[in-house]
């Protein structure tokens, strides 16, 4: 009695496997498997959009952007996962017509990164967004897509490791389909359980929430940004996956004895971390991620031709007039630049204006128009010495010379002296 309920209670502590993942409305069938891919991507695209806008960005980028980067990605992951498992397509049992058959699973997360990201950089490229940035906004929500599309592995029954014992091991049933024959992805459940196994899907899942929220929390804490956080979201979840993958036993391609999907997490980990380390510090400035205007859509191709050749208008990310990255991580961009550049500004101007009053050599001071005659009439000087006309200055101050030099005791000579000193030193104030 007692063993009977120890293997209840064992049974009923095992995670089941979904009785089907396929249902068919009328002539068409409803894949679960698709229905994840489709939620991880509208949550990706909806919460990068979030954090774009955050960062200053223009709303409506990032869907602009997925345009391009979601088809690419599906191609990249789907030829990944040909190419590292070409035996099932094109050995001795294989039918290359189920390559291209993506509803069935099979998408290499390595592949659908890569050439996600050249069709984001296309995009990048004829909007004029920074790459690097928009990939920091989006990336805590792309590995938050990538736990979603593993409930589609749980649904296809797939993806599992070797056999296990432990309480939250995963059933896995046989499926039969509507003739009859073994179908364990597409059929019906027989309820009978072929066998249990690690569910390495759900640690998988796991892995990336955890993972997600470290980003959310880094990202918020030292506010980094060039990329970096996108590093981080790769080596993470390569660090994760390496280990998961060791935990499989399904038929995979060997490089060195070694799982090729293992093999690729290490490699792509070390390049994740060198880019995080080297690349530059700081966050970009909200100026620097603004699109220039006119954007047209992504599906009019001419007008993105046209677009996509333009020149980067002044003030635009690409252009010369972008402003300067913030050097220092986790601060905002200090006032202190442009207080230095108006301060130079400003003695750029009095140095025009300087040059601009300066006395010829060999001529004497003009007076300031400001002055008036009482305040530079001297008291041996004649009237006319305060005339502004030069050709008048001029016999006024022969005459006065000459005044001064008839007086029997200099006083008026003095005077008249110092009456130009006044004119000098305002020159050098201006």
């Amino acid at each position: 009695m007692a063993d009977s309920l120890s293997g209840a209670a064992d049974v009923l502590a095992y995670i089941p496997s979904p009785a089907q993942g396929v249902w068919q409305l009328g002539p068409f069938p409803l894949r679960a498997y698709a229905l994840c891919i489709i939620a991880g991507i509208i949550v990706a695209i909806w919460w990068g959009e979030r954090r774009w806008r955050e960062r200053g960005g223009q709303p409506g980028a990032v869907l602009d952007v997925a345009m391009f980067a979601v088809p690419f990605g599906l191609v990249g992951g789907r030829l990944y996962h040909v190419a590292t498992d070409w035996q099932k397509y094109f050995g001795p049992d294989g039918n290359a017509v189920d390559a291209l058959k993506i509803y069935q699973g099979g998408l290499g997360i390595w592949g659908a990164v890569a050439l996600g990201a050249v069709g984001a950089w296309i995009g990048c490229r004829i909007y004029k967004i920074p790459l690097p940035a928009l990939g920091d906004a989006v990336a805590p929500g792309i590995l938050l897509a990538q736990a979603i599309g593993r409930l589609g592995n749980w649904f296809n029954q797939e993806l599992y490791g070797r056999e296990t014992e432990v309480p939250w091991g995963l059933e896995i049933y046989r499926r039969v389909g509507d003739d009859g024959r073994l179908d364990m992805m597409g059929g019906v459940s027989t309820g009978v359980v072929d066998k249990v196994v690690h569910p390495t899907f759900l640690y998988e899942l796991l892995w990336n929430v955890l993972i997600v929220l470290a980003l959310v929390w880094v990202d918020r804490r030292y506010r980094i940004g060039h990329g970096r956080l996108f590093a981080l979201y790769v080596a993470g979840y390569s660090f994760g996956r390496f280990f998961v993958e060791l935990m499989r036993d399904d038929e995979a391609t060997h490089i060195a004895g070694i799982r090729i999907n293992s093999f690729t997490a290490a490699v792509v980990f070390l390049f994740a971390i060198a880019y995080f380390v080297f690349a530059t510090r700081g966050r970009e400035s909200a100026e620097q991620l603004q699109p220039a205007t006119g954007r047209p859509w992504p599906w009019q191709i001419g007008a993105l031709r046209t677009y996509g050749a333009a020149e980067a208008v002044p003030g635009d990310p690409d252009g010369v007039d972008a402003s300067a990255d913030s050097d220092v991580e986790g601060e905002p961009e200090s006032g202190e630049a442009k207080d230095a550049a108006d301060a130079e500004g400003s003695a750029k101007s009095e140095a025009i204006a300087a040059k601009a009053t300066k006395t010829p050599a060999g001529e004497k001071p003009e007076p300031p128009a400001a002055e008036t005659p009482e305040t530079r009439t001297s008291p041996g000087a004649k009237a006319t010495e305060t005339t502004p006309d030069p050709d008048l200055a001029k016999t006024s101050e022969d005459s006065g010379n000459a005044d001064a030099g008839a007086g029997d005791n200099g006083t008026e000579s003095e005077a008249g002296s110092t009456a130009t000193k006044p004119s000098g030193s305002r020159q050098n104030d201006s």
